[in-house]
């Protein structure tokens, strides 16, 4: 027996922890870029093991536009790319992260009076073939008229360009391997809103926005006020993700924002939960709405308060309306009262001593009473309801009594 009851008790552990929940395990491309490769291990190791959502990195890092390429065809769920690249569609934005910010800088000493001549016949790097940086660079040099012939580019830093055009989350320590780099600003930062250039790449690219890199914040490099452009890094997923594991994600992310704003203040600080649909190249994905969505009251909350007032209204019209029935029966019902106090009042004047010519009179008066009360009630002035009736009954019985004196007969019973 006792063995019995053993077994069954290890069944039922068993079935219990069956039944918990295993963490949803995610593939992510590892980006190109070194920064954000680390940025996107340190998610991975903050999400621990007891988080509802797991990622695993693909092993070997991709640009943006092949990393699209990998959601695309379903090799890997996640990716992290600038909220510029093109739309595609089976692509959606499931979180804002960090500001990417647009650096140009140049080694060594030059001698320039536009980015055009700094360009020109300058071994360039722009980060690797469809990188964010590239296409943007490729899309301003065309801006430019600038042909690919007046300058070439360098796969990597270390075959020693001339000028970085770089696309990269701010980071001091990662120019201080770059000897003798200075950063170029493309304006002053009174100019932004006035119909400046950096105005106008963000009038064609709704997706940057001006940014300031204050002095010194590369050490030497920023000797200035750097005038640039940023761009929002994007977590992107498949679309046909389940909106389930999306809103979980998110949640998860949320919570980690503390810890990565510890590690990386400058990044992760002026990130909102909050976010809006239009600042996305993407679609947003259904768990991220519904996530956006968790605090806004329902229908029925939403429309309780116009409900209240509704039912309020009704009541205060029903009242009114009741009120206004009976104060108009009332008005009625005063009307026969003073055919009553009339009819009365006739009576009592007469006495027992009353002449025939007197009695007749007020059987006279009566008659005109009746003859008045009836005419009202054609007019809808009176209600033939139970006090028309007795105000008939009183004057014909006093009508009566008075021609059984008289000999005078009463008014037929109408």
């Amino acid at each position: 027996m006792h063995i019995r009851c053993l077994v069954f008790f290890c069944i039922a552990v068993l079935v219990i922890v069956g039944c918990e929940k295993s963490p949803t395990e995610l593939r992510m491309v590892q980006p190109g870029s070194p920064i954000d490769s680390a940025i996107a291990s340190d998610i991975v190791e903050l999400l621990g093991d007891e988080a509802e959502v797991s990622i695993t990195l693909t092993d070997s890092g991709r640009p943006s536009e092949s990393a699209l390429d990998a959601l695309g065809s379903g090799e890997a769920d996640l990716a992290l790319v600038p909220n510029n690249m093109p739309f595609r569609s089976g692509i959606s934005t499931v979180a804002p992260m960090y500001p990417t910010v647009l650096h140009i800088g140049y080694v060594g000493e030059r001698e320039f009076d536009t980015n055009l001549d700094l360009f020109r016949g300058s071994k360039i790097f722009a980060g690797p073939e469809g990188s964010a940086s590239r296409m943007m660079f490729d899309q301003y040099t065309a801006r430019l008229n600038l042909t690919s012939t007046s300058f070439s580019y360098v796969e990597s830093p270390e075959e020693v360009p001339d000028v970085f055009v770089v696309f990269a989350p701010i980071s001091p320590d990662r120019l201080a391997d770059i000897s003798g780099i200075t950063l170029v600003t493309s304006g002053s930062a009174e100019d932004i809103g006035t119909g400046s250039p950096i105005d106008a790449a963000t009038l064609l690219n709704p997706q940057l926005k001006p940014f300031v890199i204050p002095v010194g914040t590369y050490g030497d490099a920023t000797p200035t006020p750097i005038v640039t452009v940023a761009v929002d890094m994007m977590l992107v997923a498949r679309s046909d993700l389940s909106p389930s594991v999306v809103y979980d994600l998110v949640r998860e992310l949320s919570r980690l924002r503390p810890a990565l704003a510890s590690q990386r203040p400058g990044l992760f600080q002026r990130v909102q939960d909050d976010f809006a649909a239009g600042k996305s190249t993407f679609v947003l994905h259904p768990g991220l709405i519904a996530y956006l969505d968790r605090n806004e009251p329902s229908v029925y909350e939403r429309y309780s308060g116009v409900a209240e007032v509704g039912v309020t209204v009704l009541v205060a019209l029903f009242s009114a309306i009741f009120a206004g029935v009976r104060i108009y029966h009332m008005r009625r019902k005063n009307r026969i009262d003073t055919f009553y106090t009339d009819v009365i009042a006739i009576r009592s004047a007469l006495g027992d001593s009353s002449s025939e010519t007197e009695r007749a009179a007020a059987a006279k008066e009566i008659k005109k009473l009746q003859n008045k009360a009836f005419e009202m009630l054609v007019d809808e002035k009176l209600s033939a309801d139970e006090s028309f009736r007795i105000f008939i009954t009183l004057s014909n019985d006093v009508i009566g009594q008075i021609g059984s004196t008289t000999g005078a007969s009463s008014l037929p019973d109408n």
